[in-house]
């Protein structure tokens, strides 16, 4: 098991529980994400944490395929999906890093809350360029930290080295839609409900030259 799976297993419980802490910018991009999804398709997350938004969007999905490092996390989602009767979820435990895919590719990839964790996300983007379908599309939302809480730059790495916090990385909105395009999409939605809110983006792989 690496350390980032047993840091949220440990924490699982405690964020199942969390609140959305601004319900009407979680709702504008439930809306926002329905339109880019079909009854017929096939949809992957990754870093789903306690499922919430793939069960949100279930109803307007085929099918969807979440996964999450920590095993604790995936056993309340699925608890969650019995309750709620969504039997087109289905929730694995993995890590985006080493999952394959088995070949198959997607209409969408959904990235919520996670990009910012990665040890390397140049290199995740462009999995999950290979993990779409021609014309998928990427859909995310991102803490992005630099210049915003100073302090965290110092407290953070030191939280992590203890165990106490997850990695994190800092970075820019504009840094992170430069990696977006970068790894081969187009930028199709991006908004922010207010600086010290996540980034939102919708953004499409690009057709072959």
């Amino acid at each position: 098991m690496s350390k980032i799976a047993r840091f949220w297993d440990r924490h699982a419980v405690g964020y199942s529980k969390r609140k959305v802490t601004n319900e009407d910018a979680y709702q504008k991009k439930l809306e926002q994400a329905r339109a880019y999804l079909t009854p017929d398709a096939e949809v992957f997350e990754f870093g789903c944490g306690t499922g919430t938004t793939a069960l949100n969007l279930a109803d307007d999905a085929g099918h969807i395929l979440a996964i999450d490092a920590s095993q604790k996390m995936i056993e309340i989602a699925r608890g969650k999906a019995r309750d709620q009767h969504k039997a087109n979820v289905t929730f694995a435990q993995d890590e985006i890093e080493s999952f394959v895919g088995l070949g198959k590719q997607f209409d969408v990839v959904m990235a919520h809350s996670i990009l910012h964790l990665l040890k390397d996300r140049q290199t995740v983007l462009k999995q999950v360029h290979e993990l779409l379908k021609p014309n998928g599309v990427l859909i995310s939302s991102t803490m992005c930290m630099k210049g915003i809480w100073p302090w965290l730059r110092i407290i953070v790495p030191l939280g992590h080295f203890f165990g106490l916090l997850p990695l994190v990385r800092f970075f820019r909105p504009d840094e992170l839609l430069a990696d977006i395009q970068q790894a081969g999409f187009e930028i199709e939605v991006s908004w922010q409900p207010t600086l010290k809110e996540g980034l939102f983006v919708i953004a499409r792989k690009k057709a072959p030259d």
